[in-house]
Order: structure tokens, then sequence, then C-alpha cells
């Protein structure tokens, strides 16, 4: 079998910017959910079998309190934010299983789930559906792979080293010495994409860069200021680290069978009139009588 994660929260910026603006019945904003549930009952008509979405039930985290200019809710459009847990409820309804995170984010989720799903011999392969450069740390050669539905791309360990430079597990670190500003922190100032890439592919991680560039077995334009302002931010560095490094160790089920899905719940199809889309529920139903009933 295959395991389909899904990032809800890109899925549902995603469709909130791609998709028409619409409300449901009692005038409230449902566009971009709609346009999730579209597009994953468009996934398991196309064979997903096993699936599962990690959102952010709530937008601020424990990193919060680790960096005090790591990203909040601050700025998200109003009529997008309504749709946060209205998406939870109507995916349950789908019946796919929702991981709706609160001290850990969406990103945490889906670095646990792909942890536990590739610990299972009968799982083929874990698609972590999502272009965020953060999941890329949870890359396992190409079993455990990540899947950018908007670009039809999937990228394996050798394809985050093609794309950063660097193995999956030096994301962080990586991460950690450019910045990331959708994520609120800056990283070390004058640390580029290139020069970090070529510095951490031979060091791999942050404490085992020479602190004096004498000693750097490699060669990088500036070298002598980059590893003048590592030494000054050292602890920022390793801060920054700790912010993009993914906890993957969250419980959210005890077997891959929990992910299958097995059809709607009863609530889908006065869901999905509400929505005004009933289209979805004809063809979540149709589905279901065709996996499950031979039809």
């Amino acid at each position: 079998m295959n395991v389909h994660l899904i990032d809800g929260t890109y899925e549902l910026f995603r469709h909130h910017f791609g998709a028409p603006p619409a409300t449901d019945r009692e005038g409230r904003p449902v566009g971009a959910v709609r346009g999730v549930l579209a597009s994953l009952l468009g996934m398991l008509e196309r064979g997903a079998t096993h699936m599962a979405v990690a959102t952010d039930h709530v937008i601020e985290s424990f990193r919060n309190d680790l960096w005090p200019g790591y990203k909040t809710g601050a700025g998200i459009a109003p009529d997008l934010l309504a749709q946060f847990h209205p998406l939870e409820d109507a995916l349950r309804a789908m019946g796919v299983q929702v991981w709706a995170m609160e001290e850990l984010e969406a990103d945490d989720g889906l670095a646990s789930g792909a942890a536990r799903a590739a610990r299972d011999g009968r799982v083929e392969r874990v698609y972590i559906c999502t272009p965020d450069k953060d999941l890329s740390q949870c890359v396992v050669g190409d079993r455990v792979v990540q899947w950018d539905r908007r670009k039809g791309e999937v990228r394996d360990a050798d394809g985050v080293v093609a794309k950063f430079g660097v193995g999956p597990a030096s994301i962080p670190d990586y991460l950690a010495l450019v910045g990331d500003s959708a994520d609120g922190f800056p990283g070390i100032p004058g640390w580029g994409a290139k020069s970090t890439a070529a510095v951490l592919g031979r060091y791999r991680h942050l404490e085992h860069i020479p602190g004096r560039v004498d000693r750097w077995d490699v060669q990088v334009r500036g070298a002598k200021r980059l590893a003048a302002t590592l030494a000054a931010n050292r602890a920022a560095a390793m801060l920054f680290r700790d912010l993009a490094t993914l906890r993957d160790s969250a419980a959210l089920f005890e077997d891959v069978d929990e992910l299958e899905w097995r059809g709607v719940d009863r609530g889908f199809v006065e869901l999905a009139e509400g929505y005004g889309v009933p289209g979805l529920w004809r063809r979540a139903m149709r589905l279901g009588e065709s996996r499950f009933e031979g039809g």
C-alpha cells in the first residue's frame, strides 16, 4: 500500500487563492474548503487508499515561545482563517483521517505520520504532499518522498540533494543558515543558498563546521566573512535549527489501517448540499460503491 499525507493548511491556502470564492447556505465562506474536498476526492478516485490530512488547528505553536518573530495568524485574511476549522469537519465527514495540531504544527504532524507509516513493512511508499521545504528533512531514500501535487513533482533523497545541495538530514541546518521567511526567522547574515550548500555539503551539520576558516576543507567565496558571522551568531543558528527541526514523535495513530478511506459519513451528503456542491457526495458515493461493494 501507499500512504498519502496531506498538508491541509497549505491546501487551504492554495485553493483560497486559486479557486473562486463561494459561500454556504448560511453565507459563510467555503470556497477554499470546497476546493480541498474536490482535490482530495480526486486523489481517492485515482487510486489513493490510505490518507490523512494534518492541519494547524491553532496557528501558533511551541515555536512562538522559542522565537518571538515566529509566524502567527496575523495577516491571514478573515475569510480564509474562518475556513480552518470547517475544513477539518468537512474532511472527517468525507471519511478522511484528520490530525488537527495544536501544540505542534501541521508540519510536525506530517513528520510524525510519515515516520510511523514508514515503520510498517506493508507500506511501499509514503507520499508527503506539500512543497514546503521543511518537509524535505523527512525524505528517506525513495520510500518516503515529497510530492508537490501542483507541479506534479516527486522528490526523493536524490531530489533533495539536487534542489538544495544537501541531503534530507541537513535541511534543518540549511534553513538555520539561509533562514525561512515563511516561518519568520532570518538565518545568519551573509549565508546564502550556494555558500550554505557548499559548506554543509562537506560538514552536514552546524556543530561540525570548524570555528576557524583555516581549518575549513572546502572552497567557498567569502569564507572568512562567513566563518566570522557564524561564530558571532552560533547561538542564533542553533536556535533557528531547533525551530526548523520537525518533531516526529506525535502519537497520531497506532496502525496504518486506521488511515484507509472507507467511504463518507452520513453527514457528508448534507454538508455537500449546504456547500452548493452536491456533485461531491455523488462522486464519493459512487467511489465507495465501486471500491467496497464491487459495483
